[in-house]
Parts: structure tokens; C-alpha cells; sequence
């Protein structure tokens, strides 16, 4: 399977959790989900948009240990590797 862009996640972010209008989300890569308005539940809410669409399943401590984009990234693409 293709691996899981920041592209994809933005995407996802903004389905799932919608996007501030007064942050931009291009250079996010390591700044905290937090600093960027999305809480627990807008994670939960992304990653579960993120298993559908993509056919796997993440462990819930993704939500905590992936504190930033880039981490989230790393996960879900370890999971899209060991899933395929």
C-alpha cells in the first residue's frame, strides 16, 4: 500500500476534526497537535478516518504517543507496513 503522506494526513485531520482557519498547515511536521488546536478527541476522531480509509488498526496509545504530525506519520506507516 502507498505510504501515509503529510498531504493524506491533512486530509484526514480535516475530515475528521476540521481546521483552524487561523493556522496553517503546511510546515507542521513537528509541531505539537496541540499548538495546532486538535485535542484527544480530534485525534481519535482522525485516526479512526485514518484506519477506515486505509484498512488497518492502531493501537489507541497512538493518540498519546504521537504527539506530533511526524510521529503520527511514522505510526501509521508502520502499521500500513506490518499490516501489508
Amino acid at each position: 500500500m502507498a505510504e501515509f503522506t503529510l498531504d493524506d494526513l491533512i486530509a484526514a485531520l480535516k475530515e475528521a476534526a476540521g481546521a483552524d482557519e487561523g493556522i496553517a498547515l503546511d510546515d507542521i511536521l513537528d509541531v505539537p497537535f496541540t499548538d495546532l488546536g486538535y485535542d484527544s478527541l480530534a485525534l481519535f476522531n482522525t485516526l479512526n478516518t485514518i484506519e477506515r480509509e486505509r484498512g488497518i488498526t492502531l493501537p489507541d496509545e497512538t493518540v498519546v504517543e504521537a504527539t506530533t504530525p511526524r510521529m503520527l506519520l511514522d505510526a501509521v506507516n508502520l502499521g500500513l507496513a506490518t499490516a501489508g
